[in-house]
């Protein structure tokens, strides 16, 4: 059975750290998983839970428990993925209640959500938690980081039937909070087998020659071309002055950080997935637990306050057998971090800057998703034989609740808008656009 959802993932084996948590979870004890970012903690988790759902039981039985709404919708995509035939519902802030609600009234099997709108769910008694057996407390230590301890306490503190607690960190933990009702914990420790990847990381600097990286920056960017890159904040201020001048230089770039709406930090993670911005300006949000692409570059244009930070970053590049390079970028006054175990090598940069080429990549936005009944195969199908485009001319394709997004070639993609503008999808009128 596990490999038939491995198949539908497109996985061909698990890794050790994935064999190990099956075989403890096998065991009466709870289990405490350290694992880098990037190292497949949600299918080692996903998978011993499988193993205990019971079709008779049209409750909630296993609950996941997840720091920031991105991780809560990847997780959910994950476990559709793997075509299980339990239903997996997904609980967030910006999301609405009132939806939320409705998919109570057919009981997922395994809920995943946030801990402020599970609480939220729990309150109002919107569904039923006699039957939860599993808890997954996932990413716990960036969800203590964010202050959800009073949340998560209330939770916990309701369910009073779980079998099995799992609680999953990217940093070492020195103690587990009394709260989380852990009992003969194994841990399971693979943060150093992270090693043999970091060995494939490139650390560089630029120095800036005054105290603005600003133009450091741009010419980093002109240098790296097309490569798809992560460019990390402190402060959503520094987000937004980079993202003006790439404006104002006319580089397509996304943009992500928590005083966004949901909506538009969703769509800003699409483009880049699907390659319509090969670079995100962001904060340490885009620093973990985020299913975007394999990363060339990440460029650290304020230092990060703390190693766990650092760290957290450069593991969006780097990842399992790829190589990348993280830069640090200082100003006249700034010092190397004092946590660095290694000396980064200098940067040059061209005295002469090109902008980097057209990303071949725009995206295309459609209003409708899964709660009007339209599918990514409905989407496709209207795109290759109505937009007169190939298959090599469509790329990744994302269908939400409300809302569908895909990549088409930016040579092709304002025919195909007027070539479907007043095309049906399942006998449908429905809003298509170019996504801005």
């Amino acid at each position: 059975m596990i490999q038939k959802y491995l198949d539908n993932l497109k996985i061909a084996a698990l890794n050790p750290m994935q064999l190990a948590v099956i075989a403890a979870a096998k065991k009466p004890n709870d289990i405490l998983l350290l694992s880098p970012t990037g190292s497949g903690k949600t299918l080692a988790f996903l998978l011993p839970i499988l193993s205990t759902l019971k079709t008779e039981i049209q409750l909630v039985q296993a609950l996941i428990i997840v720091p920031s709404r991105e991780l809560a919708l990847q997780i959910e995509q994950v476990f559709k993925l793997m075509n299980t035939g339990f239903k997996v519902n997904c609980c967030y802030g910006g999301h609405s209640t009132k939806t939320e609600r409705n998919n109570f009234s057919h009981p997922p099997a395994v809920l995943v959500g946030t801990p402020g709108r599970i609480a939220y769910h729990l309150k109002h008694a919107n569904f039923d938690a006699n039957r939860i057996h599993t808890l997954v407390l996932d990413e716990f230590d960036k969800a203590l980081e964010l202050g959800f301890k009073e949340e998560m306490s209330a939770i916990i503190s309701q369910l009073g039937k779980i079998k099995k607690i799992i609680l999953t960190s990217a940093t070492s933990m020195k103690e587990i909070p009394s709260f989380t009702g852990v009992s003969n914990l194994v841990e399971l420790n693979y943060l150093d087998s992270n090693a043999p990847v970091l060995a494939s990381l490139k650390l560089k600097y630029i120095k800036a020659p005054d105290k603005d990286k600003l133009q450091i920056l741009f010419s980093l960017i002109c240098k790296l071309q097309n490569k798809l890159a992560l460019v990390f904040c402190n402060h959503r201020d520094a987000v937004d002055r980079i993202s003006a001048l790439l404006s104002e230089k006319g580089i397509a770039h996304g943009i992500f950080h928590g005083g966004m709406e949901q909506d538009d930090r969703e769509r800003a993670l699409i483009k880049f997935r699907n390659g319509s911005h090969r670079i995100l300006i962001t904060t340490d949000l885009a620093s973990r637990g985020l299913d975007i692409p394999e990363i060339a570059a990440v460029i650290h244009y304020q230092l990060p306050l703390t190693e766990d930070a650092f760290t957290h970053r450069n593991g969006r590049t780097a990842r399992m057998n790829a190589s990348g390079t993280a830069y640090l970028l200082l100003a006249a006054s700034d010092q190397f971090p004092s946590f660095l175990n290694e000396m980064p090598e200098e940067e040059s940069l061209p005295k002469t800057t090109t902008l980097p080429g057209k990303n071949p990549w725009s995206t295309l936005y459609i209003a409708a998703g899964k709660k009007d009944k339209i599918n990514k195969m409905d989407i496709v199908g209207t795109l290759l034989q109505k937009g007169n485009i190939t298959k090599e001319e469509l790329g990744r394709v994302e269908v939400l609740d409300h809302s569908s997004y895909a990549a088409v070639s930016s040579k092709k993609i304002e025919a195909v808008v007027n070539l479907i503008k007043n095309e049906k999808i399942k006998n449908k009128k429905i809003k298509i656009d170019i996504s801005r």
